[in-house]
């Protein structure tokens, strides 16, 4: 790990905004949300992310080139909340580590697990490398331990330079004297786009871009919604494009199968706006071997998740664990995850698109 260059401690944050350091292009200050939730605004010439380093380190917005780029909700300032329901108004999170996805009648995890929400122990800065140049790292820590139970420790990053894209990851070490369950998400809720066009590397084909047909306990389907599930279904390509006139109320769900590399090791998938420019999501499938899509809109919450790395579908531990897609981490065992996400101009939105549709003239089936 590089040498931390400002150790953080909770009583830096204050309501009054203040700069903590400025590097090259990158700035850092430090602020305190009305409801008490501590924040770091991490600015560029481009635009600005905000990250919670004691609240699961939740990257809570971001606008680039005068874009907001993360879901509408009701929240308008994160809260702290015994789980994600509590807050739930994020761009980015890290679902898991224990369970993930939406709880099973069999299922007593909260939504999306323990660690959304975990007040992390210590927070500092270091500097680091994203895409290639230097940039300021937020490294976040925490042990998680239950008495006769499971015992990690967790280690969240957000890497931050002169970039419109950045990077978010995490690093989980089993502590305890047996093997670890072990299911994550990435949740990116990205902005819902009218008339946006969804860019990914498989085909829209029913067998390749899965719609889930389970309905969780949380929806309550009316038959206008199932009839719509089926013509889905079958023709997937016709959820390419987010149709304004659609109804997302309720949610819409697909599984993308077998998402695959370029000679980097990465896939990307793209939100193309009617403007030109993008936002982009990039990231390892072997680490992250499952990908989801969730789409919802309701009037008060709007959110276009069109990519969501994991290494399990978000059915809930039982469901996930019958179809062998919880991970087992041994004693002492580490496992990493990273992810590359943000906006692209008109520009590099077209060289973004031309990758993925390399990555799809390759894998056609």
């Amino acid at each position: 790990m590089a040498e931390p260059l400002f150790h953080l401690s909770r009583a830096l944050f204050t309501p009054e905004e203040k700069t903590l350091l400025t590097m090259g292009p990158v700035t850092v200050r430090a602020f305190r949300y009305a409801s008490g939730v501590e924040a770091l605004r991490f600015l560029n010439p481009r635009g600005e992310v905000i990250v919670l380093p004691y609240l699961g380190q939740m990257v809570w917005r971001a606008a680039m080139g005068g874009v907001e780029l993360g879901m509408a909700s009701p929240f308008a300032e994160p809260r702290p909340a015994p789980d994600i329901l509590g807050t739930y108004g994020c761009l980015a999170y890290h679902s898991g580590l224990l369970r993930n996805g939406v709880p099973g009648p069999e299922d007593t995890h909260p939504v999306h697990g323990e660690f959304p929400t975990l007040p992390m122990d210590e927070a500092f800065l270091v500097l680091g490398h994203e895409g290639g140049s230097a940039a300021v790292r937020l490294e976040s820590e925490v042990t998680y331990l239950r008495a006769f139970g499971p015992h990690y420790r967790a280690r969240a990053h957000f890497a931050f330079g002169e970039d419109t894209l950045f990077e978010m990851g995490i690093e989980v070490e089993n502590r305890a004297p047996r093997p670890m369950d072990l299911m994550y998400m990435c949740h990116v809720n990205f902005a819902f786009v009218p008339n946006g066009e969804i860019l990914q590397p498989v085909p829209f084909t029913p067998e390749r871009t899965v719609l889930r047909r389970a309905i969780p306990a949380h929806v309550r389907p009316h038959p206008a919604y199932l009839a719509r599930l089926e013509e889905w279904a079958q023709a997937p390509e016709k959820l390419a494009r987010l149709d304004p006139l659609y109804p997302y109320d309720p949610e819409i769900v697909f599984y993308l199968r077998d998402m695959p590399a370029d000679a980097d090791g990465l896939t990307h998938a793209l939100l193309r706006r009617p403007e030109g420019d993008a936002f982009a999501l990039s990231y390892d499938p072997r680490a992250l071997p499952f990908a989801v899509r969730w789409l919802y809109a309701d009037g008060a919450t709007a959110v276009a998740a069109f990519l969501l790395p994991a290494t399990c579908e978000p059915e809930g531990y039982t469901a996930e664990k019958r179809k062998g897609h919880v991970r087992e981490l041994a004693p002492g065992a580490r496992a990493s995850f990273r992810v590359r996400l943000g906006y692209l101009d008109p520009g590099r939105a077209a060289e973004y698109a031309a990758r993925v549709a390399a990555l799809a003239d390759g894998n056609r089936a």
